[in-house]
């Protein structure tokens, strides 16, 4: 398994000053976000298409430290039946040039989440079968919009040289879990899989490791973070919570730091079991702890890291 950074925690850093910062920390990979909910803070889309120049600054940044890409992240809501998902799937395309031009095989998404029917303008997570029109709903989605979608995607992945296609396990999405990340990926092939984010199974009440069992060789990518469940919080009102992250105080959940949602031990096991499943690809520490500076929480979170990939950092 190789360590690699999700890089936006460092946002507030040039690309030189970011990717100074990840060697000193030891990691081997960068994983870029390209827009849509990401502000891309150390990628700017159209100037790296347009430009081999720019590309080759780029790319050279890296490479003089050591540093190298295996994917690019375009995770956004492209289903959503209005103008943010028509400019979300601008992005796609755009991330998927990019990876032609790069040579980079593997691209991070979401699944994206329709609305719920024809003429609607706001997607519509359904996350249970009563009343019954949810699932007529349900159905919808993925009939009429989801399935069409991710044929055509996985034709035009293909015509870019891309391999896989990693959709992380988020909510407000249709590929949530391991249940609908197969339903999707048996009906448009293998090359869908999932990018394993465990931060979110916490919160949806589900068990990483059991999950990591399941997916076996459909793991594409994983996401190093952390949850914990707010004790006091979590146990009155429940994980379906509706708060911003910024109101962590006050929230039932929170994402974390590596170590201070689940100890090391934890993540050891977490990541024992994924070698057993055969993953040797990368880990990418993806930070969002607001209790604490980014740079503080990145530096915590490396240490669990380090200790409990199945590696010798020596």
């Amino acid at each position: 398994m190789r360590m690699s950074l999700v890089t936006d925690c460092l946002g507030f850093m040039s690309l030189e000053e970011m990717a100074d910062t990840a060697v000193s920390l030891g990691y081997e990979n960068l994983e870029f976000a390209c827009g849509n909910w990401s502000k891309a803070p150390h990628v700017d889309l159209d100037a790296l298409i347009e430009s081999s120049i720019q590309r080759e600054k780029f790319v050279n940044v890296l490479k003089e430290r050591g540093l190298s890409i295996e994917v690019l992240n375009c995770s956004g809501n492209q289903l959503a039946p209005n103008e943010e998902g028509r400019e979300h799937q601008k992005v796609v395309e755009k991330t998927f040039k990019l990876a032609e031009l790069l040579g980079i095989k593997t691209i991070n998404m979401m699944s994206g989440l329709p609305g719920g029917g024809p003429g609607e303008t706001t997607p519509n997570w359904v996350t249970t079968s009563w009343p019954p029109i949810n699932l007529e709903i349900l159905n919808w989605q993925w009939s009429e919009v989801a399935f069409p979608y991710w044929e055509k995607t996985v034709k035009e992945a293909k015509e870019h040289g891309i391999e896989k296609i990693a959709l992380e396990n988020h909510g407000s999405q249709l590929v949530y879990n391991a249940e609908t990340l197969f339903k999707l990926r048996n009906h448009v092939g293998d090359m869908i899989g999932m990018n394993f984010d465990p931060s979110h199974l916490f919160w949806m009440g589900g068990d990483p490791i059991a999950t990591l069992r399941k997916l076996g060789p459909a793991i594409y990518h994983v996401h190093a973070k952390d949850t914990r469940m707010e004790k006091g919080l979590v146990d009155a009102e429940g994980v379906l919570d509706t708060k911003t992250i910024d109101s962590f105080s006050n929230r039932s959940w929170n994402y974390v730091a590596l170590g201070h949602g689940h100890d090391v031990s934890w993540w050891k096991e977490f990541f024992s079991v994924l070698s057993m499943v055969g993953y040797d690809g990368q880990v990418s520490l993806e930070m969002e702890d607001l209790t604490m500076d980014p740079l503080t929480a990145l530096k915590k979170s490396t240490q669990v890291l380090k200790e409990a990939l199945p590696k010798d950092f020596d």
